[in-house]
């Protein structure tokens, strides 16, 4: 690795001019900073780093930040031979983020988890910037960007803790997310914010389908474990008719997709598990009524079940149990009155 390393400490020859106007390739048309001033704009910018130190008549670099689809981004590019981020550096800044690296020309290898790959040109890593990372870039001059990923926003959408491992697949997805982020980087058109929302979102999908297992079979313990705690969460709450499936994701922790998703998988959905849960618990007080022979209202064992309109409890009860809720006899097996 050092010797890969020191190929990039090689002086840059003044009579070739420098080298953000030399390239041919995007974002080397502006200003280069310093080795001073862009060091201290990528920590502004990315978090607390160290870059390897290269000599003022030898260095080139630049950083911009831009704006994609809602996502704060930076465009950072140099011949730093390494740049590191420490344990030191993760407690000092707390940024609570995961990074989606596409590399834009150049090469680079990142080492994080104990794992050491080389990204080229549209290839994509996702790293953790709560934990040690590092960039080498074993041929001088190498160009990034990153999406900042707020980490409790990427989980709840995915559904899933990203993997502790580097990844360098190259699907359809990651073409097609790089494509995305480029023409983001290269146009100056003007976005509605609701267009901003849609590919945000989209953004997110061709993420799912970059870190998703290339084994298509789940984590079933994890599943089970959070579907148990889901239903948790409505067992307590299924009588307060405010509680619906937007409710359950928020307190779960997940996005409204995948809360589908996992009720989906089991035949049913959110919506309706949160309803038969009301009907079985109206049908319960129906015969403890019956049982006490209590003169106590419809409407009120409705709205103690979770339902807030009685015509609509109504309908559904009957659907169910084949009878009004006022028809329905109050024996253990339930029924309905015959005439």
């Amino acid at each position: 690795m050092r010797e890969i390393v020191e190929r990039s400490h090689a002086p840059i020859p003044e009579e070739e001019g420098p080298a953000y106007q030399r390239a041919g390739y995007r974002g080397l048309s502006h200003k280069g900073l310093n080795y001073e001033e862009w060091r201290a704009s990528i920590i502004s910018t990315c978090g607390q780093f160290d870059p390897e130190f290269v000599e003022p008549g030898a260095f080139v670099g630049w950083l911009r930040n831009v704006t994609i689809h809602n996502f704060g981004a930076a465009e950072v590019a140099s011949n730093s031979p390494c740049i590191e981020r420490n344990d030191r550096h993760t407690r000092l800044d707390g940024y609570d983020v995961y990074g989606a690296v596409f590399q834009v020309s150049g090469t680079s290898l990142v080492a994080q988890h104990d794992q050491v790959i080389e990204l080229e040109s549209g290839d994509l890593a996702v790293v953790d910037a709560t934990k040690p990372l590092t960039f080498f870039q074993p041929d001088g001059l190498s160009e990034r960007l990153c999406l900042h990923l707020p980490r409790q926003t990427l989980v709840s959408h995915l559904g899933f803790e990203p993997p502790a491992a580097l990844t360098r697949r190259r699907t359809s997805a990651t073409r097609a997310l790089f494509q995305l982020v480029r023409q983001q980087m290269e146009g100056d058109e003007a976005v509605s914010p609701e267009t901003d929302a849609f590919m945000n979102l989209a953004i997110y999908d061709l993420l799912g389908a970059h870190l998703g297992p290339s084994d298509p079979r789940p984590d079933l313990a994890h599943t089970e474990k959070l579907f148990a705690r889901i239903r948790g969460i409505i067992g307590t709450r299924f009588t307060d008719p405010s509680l619906g499936p937007g409710q359950v994701a928020a307190e779960a922790g997940i996005s409204l997709r995948y809360l589908q998703k996992l009720f989906t998988a089991r035949g049913t959905s959110c919506g309706h598990f949160i309803q038969s849960l009301r009907l079985s618990r109206a049908e319960h007080l129906l015969r403890r009524r019956q049982l006490l022979d209590r003169d106590q209202p419809l409407s009120e064992i409705a709205f103690a079940s979770g339902f807030s309109d009685y015509g609509f409890f109504s309908r559904k009860f009957q659907q169910r149990f084949g009878c009004a809720p006022g028809a329905h006899r109050g024996s253990p097996t339930g029924g309905c009155q015959r005439y």
